[in-house]
């Protein structure tokens, strides 16, 4: 495909409406930001406190899990 002489690099709109397009986002990107119904110290501690100890209870299965895996392996392979 041919390029266009008119349009240097071949990309339309030029740096001009790129920067448009970055000022614009910006914008956008803070009007959402203060939209949003952010959590309060308690809520935020309460939903910490959930999700370390999610973690903790997966991590330690997963754990158990593997220990059985790598056990059952050693019997089946004769270690």
């Amino acid at each position: 495909m041919a390029r266009s002489p008119s349009a240097p690099g071949g990309r339309p709109g030029g740096e001009a409406s790129r920067r448009a397009f970055n000022f614009r986002s910006i914008g956008e990107i803070v009007t959402e930001l203060r939209r949003v119904t952010w959590p309060n110290r308690q809520e935020t501690t309460r939903l910490m406190i959930m999700v370390i100890t999610v973690s903790a209870v997966v991590g330690i299965l997963l754990g158990l899990i593997d220990l059985i895996f790598a056990r059952l392996f050693g019997v089946l392979l004769g270690s």
